[in-house]
Formats: structure tokens, C-alpha cells, sequence
């Protein structure tokens, strides 16, 4: 039997996240509009900086919580590298759907909600309740991927 179209894309934002340079999480994304991907993303450092396997991480070194203290971080999460690789591409990204390895944080949601990205669908949980509240009172669809 075929995979669902969900199913289909949730896999590929699964190999999306082996490029992932982070010590403590990988995440895949893909932008999806009308079957077709618009874009992709993992989390790591900007473009032509050193990649925390080489610099350590500086949120593991103080102890930080997962889904606290965003700003320690060097890297860059996967919602946010998908949607800025469709801009600089020049790819429009209002209604799609963003398919996540893990729940977006609040940040990304944020992102999320201005992109005019219209659903959102995912696999793993984070612990950013603020987040889901503000996808769901955005209007955005938001799925867990069984």
C-alpha cells in the first residue's frame, strides 16, 4: 500500500535531519505547496561558521533545559533554515505546509505564522506550550504525525 502524502513527507524531513550539525537535537523541515517541495532545512550553524562539533555547545556546557534560551544557541533550527533558503530562492511560501521532525518552538512559530505557511505538521514533541497556543490561535492547522 502507498504511503499517505504526510507520511511521504514526514520521512523525507526524517533524512532532511541526518544533515543536522547539532550536539543536542537534529531537526528536519520541508515546505511543502500543492505535492510539490519548496524548500528544506536542518538545524546548525550559519552559513560559513564554525559547526558546534567543532566549537562544543555552549547550552550544554551551562546545563540549559531543552526549550529554553534560544539565544545561547549558534545554530539556526530547521523551520527557520526552510524558510529563509526559500527567500533567498525567491520561492513564496504562503499556504503551504511545513512538515518537522519535532515540534516547532516558539521562535519558529512566530516565523511560522508571518510566512503565511497555513499547516503545520510534525512528529516529535518540545516543551513550548507558548508555542502551540500561538499556532493555535493563528488559525494555522497543526498535526502530530502518528
Amino acid at each position: 500500500m502507498r504511503p499517505s502524502w504526510d507520511e511521504y513527507f514526514i520521512e523525507i524531513a526524517e533524512v532532511v535531519k541526518t544533515r543536522s550539525t547539532c550536539l543536542r537535537r537534529q531537526v528536519g523541515a520541508i515546505i511543502v505547496k500543492d505535492k510539490q517541495i519548496l524548500s528544506t532545512g536542518y538545524n546548525g550553524a550559519p552559513t560559513g561558521l564554525k559547526h558546534c562539533e567543532e566549537t562544543g555547545c555552549l547550552r550544554e556546557q551551562l546545563e540549559v533545559p531543552s526549550g529554553e534560551r534560544h539565544e545561547l544557541c549558534r545554530g539556526l533550527h530547521a523551520e527557520q533554515n526552510a524558510i529563509i533558503q526559500a527567500s533567498l530562492h525567491g520561492v513564496k511560501i504562503e499556504g503551504a505546509t511545513i512538515y518537522v521532525t519535532t515540534q516547532p518552538c516558539v521562535v519558529c512559530a512566530k516565523m511560522i505564522i508571518n510566512s503565511g505557511i497555513k499547516r503545520v505538521v510534525y512528529r516529535g514533541d518540545y516543551p513550548d506550550k507558548l508555542s502551540a497556543r500561538m499556532l493555535e490561535e493563528s488559525g494555522i492547522t497543526v498535526q502530530k504525525f502518528q
